[in-house]
């Protein structure tokens, strides 16, 4: 048997300004392997702790197959965790900890056909007589899998369960999770903050930031159409390329997108993405790239779509099937801020004269709880010379990272020409939400 989830609008707050998970909503179909992506300190276990009744919902609603579970004990959930620590006993052989379960579901009943059954499925038969201090750390999560398979749960919670092991391990565990859910049809919910398992293992990806959900789909679709530049960044290795922008869109000229030093020309007759650019004309953009979206080549190599500039390059990484390129375009970088860090830093509230918000002040700030602060920050020119000496950050290597082949050897301080495919071209407004290519519909604002 499995089950559905569903989360309607749950929010988990410690106090009054202080919210772990803001009005998160988001549905988990039977036996759908679901995986809740962000960096540490986004909320991410929080929604696990929820779903599995070990954590107080504060507002919202938790849904088990379309029934009220806010008040549902955690042993009524029919739901089987495995944390990021093992959390074996270690006085209890591999036998007894898979087996621990069982006494109290079924007492008096002979645990042993299910625990070597459960012992097969994981090929650890060899170890079941073992204390987890003689085990390894490949064996000991395979043990703790072990215990919550044993139960034959509705759901299964996974809290970073691999992130203690070494890289070999991590992947081969990766690949026996994946095949061992499909096998058993359990619905999952998986946490991480490594994109790759979850690229790998999520039939959806639900990407948090800040106790917000930011957006929710399969791997290809998070991957190829992010919603917004945090989505574009956290996602996709090297990072996306995100350089600041300006659309000119002159009456009787050809549109084109300011990098600074150089401009992308934009191909004629428009799309209709490129062409709800125009009312976009002046104002400050963020252009994103992935690595490989542009690449090394003449401009009598261009292709349909594609448009040539140049770059110098600064440096080479060569990573044996593949190497990557930093160069320096003369273009400025956007930086999304507290990519890594927990919390993005609450703007500061504004009250207004005579007591209350206000109906605008109000709207504003339920739009903010689903925004969680700003999503990207655009350079500002300092007002002074001497000012702009003492808060400019160090330059960083390049602002474009190309992916190519293995074979190709340039030296650093080489110019090289580039053509920049504008089929893979995204463009982010100044708030960081995507507007090119257009989503497929715009979300309004709910009263």
């Amino acid at each position: 048997m499995t089950r559905a989830i569903t989360l309607h609008n749950v929010t988990k707050a410690y106090s009054r300004d202080v919210r772990a998970v803001d009005r998160f909503s988001l549905a988990v179909r039977p036996g759908e392997f679901l995986v809740l992506l962000g960096p540490s300190g986004c909320g991410k276990s929080t929604v696990l702790r929820m779903i599995a009744g070990l954590e107080e919902i504060t507002e919202g609603e938790l849904l088990l197959d379309g029934e009220y579970a806010n008040e549902l004990p955690p042993a009524a959930r029919g739901m089987a965790m495995v944390f990021q620590n093992f959390a074996l006993y270690p006085r209890m052989t591999s036998r007894d900890n898979i087996g621990f379960p069982l006494r109290f579901e079924a007492p008096g009943q002979d645990s042993g056909p299910r625990v070597n059954a459960t012992a097969r499925m994981l090929g650890i038969e060899d170890i079941l007589d073992r204390y987890p201090s003689q085990l390894s750390g490949g064996e000991r999560q395979r043990v703790a899998m072990g215990r919550a398979i044993s139960r034959r749960p509705s759901v299964f919670l996974m809290d970073e369960p691999l992130s203690n092991l070494d890289a070999k391990l991590r992947n081969h565990l990766r690949a026996e999770i994946a095949q061992l859910t499909r096998e058993l049809g359990v619905t999952t919910v998986y946490v991480t903050h490594d994109q790759a398992e979850a690229m790998s293992l999520g039939d959806r990806v639900a990407v948090m930031r800040g106790g917000v959900l930011q957006q929710v789909g399969p791997p290809r679709e998070t991957y190829a159409l992010p919603a917004n530049v945090f989505v574009a960044a956290f996602i996709g290795t090297p990072r996306i390329n995100l350089l600041q922008a300006v659309v000119h869109a002159p009456i009787d000229g050809r549109m084109s997108i300011d990098l600074g030093r150089q401009r992308l020309p934009l191909p004629e007759p428009l799309s209709p993405d490129l062409q709800l650019l125009r009312i976009q004309q002046g104002r400050q953009l963020i252009v994103g790239l992935r690595s490989e979206a542009v690449r090394i080549a003449s401009p009598a190599e261009r292709r349909p779509g594609e448009v040539a500039v140049s770059g110098i390059v600064e440096h080479m990484e060569y990573q044996g099937h593949e190497a990557l390129v930093h160069l320096n375009t003369g273009s400025r970088p956007a930086h999304v801020p507290e990519l890594e860090s927990p919390r993005p830093s609450p703007a500061p509230r504004r009250r207004r004269r005579g007591g209350g918000p206000g109906m605008l002040g109000r709207l504003r700030e339920r739009a903010g709880g689903h925004v969680s602060g700003p999503v990207v920050v655009l350079d500002q020119e300092p007002e002074t010379a001497e000012h702009d000496e003492q808060v400019r950050p160090p330059a960083p290597v390049g602002d474009l990272v190309v992916r190519t082949g293995p074979d190709l050897q340039v030296r650093p301080g080489t110019q090289v020409p580039l053509l920049v495919d504008l089929a893979h071209l995204y463009v982010f407004d100044g708030y960081g939400q995507r507007i090119c290519p257009a989503p497929e519909s715009r979300p309004g604002l709910d009263v």
